[in-house]
């Protein structure tokens, strides 16, 4: 998953085909409405965290919307590991005053967002099989029955977990049903660790689709969550296409909730998207937002009832919000929708 993500120059998100919007694989919820990234401005209004720091920033709408947004001024940076895609950041950027950084700082303050971060960090895929636990590889053959040139193919192999901690967690998490296919995401989990880990006085937001833990390895969902997108449409074949297409998987929440915890954050908030979104303010946006037309109000209307329908974003996507110090004062009427007993 990290080869076909992140290679340079052939990873998918280091080549440099269209990735987002409508002209690209899938749509992000700032590429779905200018408002997103307001909205989210708002929600930190009351605090106005003097520095803001984005995790791969994808087109760099995000940053545009709350830059353009915000009622205060905060230090804007940008944390991206792909070259193609900073580029076009600082070019959507280019009047705006912005930082984009080589390394994660050794000391955070203020604010850090990861919109879309965890779900594409590489994860393992585990299986229960034949009473024991397994963990996938990824292989080449040579189809000897296909006589063209360029038989080999990927395939995907399982070998019993050799690594302790993986093991100890596949057993925690995984119900133990025969062929039971799902992910573990120790890499997110220690994203978030080092994160926190780094937090003197701030908080953290992660917006991402994904479940709490028993809602995520429940027994019908057997396959787990493991899907690609590629030009609009979703199939469930990491193999196929590599580099070309996306792969993602859903986030375990409680995961990264029990992760910040042990680095010594705590929980602020969890909710769904549709709860923090309109606690921002968003419908109150929309109603003050000069729109040119009526056909431009209508598509914008449009987009969000998509971030906003249960059915849609709104439910799908969930928002987990962590701090340390002054933060956790300053965030404090975020409890009213706070939903962290589903974790």
């Amino acid at each position: 998953m990290r080869e076909v993500l992140y290679a340079p120059n052939l990873g998918y998100y280091s080549a440099g085909a269209t990735k987002f919007g409508a002209a690209g694989d899938f749509v992000t919820a700032p590429e779905l409405s200018e408002l997103f990234g307001v909205a989210v401005a708002d929600s930190f209004a009351a605090w106005q965290p003097s520095s803001v720091l984005e995790l791969g920033a994808g087109s760099g709408r995000l940053a545009q919307q709350f830059i353009e947004g915000a009622t205060w001024r905060p230090a804007y940076s940008i944390l991206e590991l792909s070259a193609d895609l900073r580029e076009r950041q600082q070019q959507r950027l280019s009047s705006h005053s912005v930082t984009w950084l080589d390394a994660m700082p050794g000391r955070l303050v203020g604010l850090t967002l990861a919109n879309e971060v965890l779900d594409a960090t590489p994860c393992e895929l585990v299986r229960y099989h034949a009473g024991q636990y397994e963990r996938g590889y990824v292989t080449v053959v040579n189809d000897t029955s296909d006589h063209r040139i360029g038989s080999w193919r990927f395939v995907m192999t399982w070998h019993p977990i050799a690594d302790a901690q993986l093991r100890a967690v596949a057993q925690e998490r995984i119900p133990a049903i025969d062929g039971y296919v799902s992910e573990i995401n120790l890499e997110a989990e220690a994203l978030i660790a080092t994160l926190c880990d780094r937090l003197d006085d701030g908080a953290i937001c992660m917006v991402d689709y994904g479940f709490p833990r028993r809602e995520y390895y429940v027994p019908d969902r057997r396959g787990g969550t493991l899907a690609c997108h590629y030009r609009q449409q979703v199939h469930f074949d990491p193999l196929l296409l590599p580099g070309l297409q996306d792969v993602t998987a859903h986030v375990d929440f409680t995961a990264m909730a029990e992760a910040a915890v042990d680095a010594g954050a705590e929980v602020i908030c969890y909710c769904a998207q549709a709860q923090f979104l309109l606690a921002a303010g968003l419908l109150d946006r929309m109603q003050r937002t000069p729109w040119p037309d009526e056909r431009s109000r209508v598509t914008a209307t449009s987009a969000i009832q998509k971030l906003l329908a249960p059915t849609e974003m709104g439910e799908f996507f969930k928002v987990l919000i962590v701090g340390k110090g002054e933060a956790l004062t300053a965030l404090a009427p975020l409890a009213a929708i706070d939903q962290s007993y589903r974790l």
